[in-house]
């Protein structure tokens, strides 16, 4: 009857720890239509959190297809340092689960021991051992299995922090690229109105020669001409240190970085370009942030199971094999075979609470995991959505700013020959000139404003790194 017992409660023992083994499930509630209403083509649910079958995220080839940009990209992903140090955290937390998976097998180390020993001026006594010794703790109740898995996931999380720092180089690199050109932009368009407003000075100074103006068209003239000459000073300053900040993530000497001009080559490819278009919100699954949500659940989840796993019985086997010839305290000569072996089973019984404290914190810690990564999928779907509205908005403000500039620069030609016949005041052509003069950097800003909708576009559907 005994032994019966025995038997049945091993059964309920084995049957309370199958759950042990289990495998980490992605399970999350999304809400539907994450990236907004009429966003997405494919609303994100519960049951689509698989970011192995979700479609791949573009690659940074297809948003950006201009060559001297794309040698830029590749030069800094081959030489950034941080990107770099991302690489070493991969390859650490490889050799730890390569750790993790073999404590299935037991360790092993040599101890040579070697004794000289004499009492009351006798004969010098020789002993030695030579063991090899082992120590093993064996797999019942998944203990190992989940620091095994857990270490995966930690592996994992390097990865993908190491995509995401790819994707944040490339759109760093390609932020630094599209400032330059819109720089360039403005200093030709400063350079152009430096050219034509000296030129309205000498005709207000003439004017004021043959008594036609005040001195005070004069004066008023050249201040906004001065004006000018310090912006382009404050423009090709810009431009030093934005190509300094560049050469740094490229980890090379400050020097020049050769450009196209803006418009040359369009930001995005053609297939890509249709940013208005409809992207599948599984996309998001790609993206690096939430891949690592995902695995950061997976950690505390088997942290769970490893919690559950210390009520259960431990198994640890010890033991050496060697030689020596100190036997039971005689010292003989030549040694023996020494042979030992221990084997201790440990149940907890009473841990002050220790147990049931950890368990509850491991399952408050994983609620917590899944909580922050709803929130992440969330935040990833509203930064397509504010991505996409800036590119909508960049886009729709580019006619207007094409058709300001060309009505201001109607406006300025116009004033300046009234002022030359004598039929319009200093004034209406100063404004006319300083209208244009900000219509044109304000078109300029605004495709700035577009290319930078665009790369936040390409970090929130995923940052490809191919």
């Amino acid at each position: 009857m005994k032994i019966r017992n025995i038997f049945i409660a091993a059964a309920c023992l084995l049957l309370t720890s199958c759950g042990l083994y289990k495998k980490y499930e992605p399970k999350a509630d999304i809400p539907a239509n994450v990236m907004g209403t009429g966003t997405a083509a494919v609303s994100l649910t519960g049951d689509a959190v698989n970011a192995e079958s979700a479609p791949k995220p573009l690659s940074w080839r297809q948003f950006f297809v201009d060559p001297l940009l794309q040698k830029l990209i590749e030069q800094a992903l081959a030489n950034n340092t941080d990107l770099a140090s991302a690489r070493i955290a991969v390859e650490q937390s490889e050799a730890s689960l390569k750790a993790a998976r073999l404590a299935y097998l037991p360790s092993f180390s040599i101890a040579p021991q070697g004794t000289l020993s004499s009492f009351d001026r006798s004969p010098v006594t020789k002993s030695y051992n030579l063991p090899l010794q082992m120590n093993w703790d064996v797999e019942l109740f998944g203990g190992i299995t989940s620091r095994k898995r857990a270490a995966k996931a930690v592996m994992l999380q390097a990865q993908c922090m190491e995509d995401a720092v790819r994707s944040n180089l490339v759109s760093s690199v390609a932020q630094y690229y599209s400032l330059l050109q819109v720089l360039d932009r403005e200093l030709e368009i400063l350079t152009l109105t430096d050219s034509l407003w000296n030129a309205s000075l000498e005709t207000q100074r003439a004017l004021w020669e043959n008594g036609q103006t005040y001195s005070t068209a004069v004066n008023q003239q050249e201040a906004s001409w001065l004006s000018v000459k310090t912006q382009i000073v404050d423009t090709r300053r810009s431009i030093h240190s934005t190509e300094n900040a560049l050469c740094e993530l490229l980890a090379i000497p400050p020097q020049h970085i050769a450009r196209t001009t803006w418009g040359t080559h369009a930001l995005i490819a053609p297939e890509v370009g249709n940013v208005p278009g409809h992207y599948p919100a599984e996309m998001l699954l790609r993206r690096p942030d939430i891949r690592m949500a995902d695995q950061m659940i997976a950690e505390a989840y088997y942290g769970t199971q490893n919690a559950r796993s210390a009520f259960f019985p431990s198994l640890s086997l010890s033991g050496l094999i060697g030689w020596t010839n100190s036997g039971g305290g005689a010292v003989m000569d030549p040694g023996g075979l020494l042979l030992n072996l221990v084997g201790q089973l440990t149940q907890p019984i009473f841990q002050r609470g220790k147990l049931k404290a950890n368990l509850k914190i491991a399952k408050l810690s994983e609620q917590d995991m899944r909580n922050q990564y709803v929130q992440t999928v969330i935040e990833a779907g509203n930064q397509v959505n504010e991505a996409l509205a800036d590119c909508h908005a960049a886009t729709e403000k580019h006619h207007f700013y094409q058709r300001q500039v060309a009505v201001l620069h109607e406006a300025y030609k116009g004033t300046h020959e009234l002022m030359d016949n004598g039929k319009a005041s200093y004034l209406e052509v100063l404004t006319a000139q300083e209208s244009l003069l900000n219509a044109q950097l304000n078109e300029a800003m605004n495709m700035y404003d577009g290319a930078q909708a665009v790369i936040a576009l390409y970090i929130a559907l995923g940052g490809g790194g191919e």
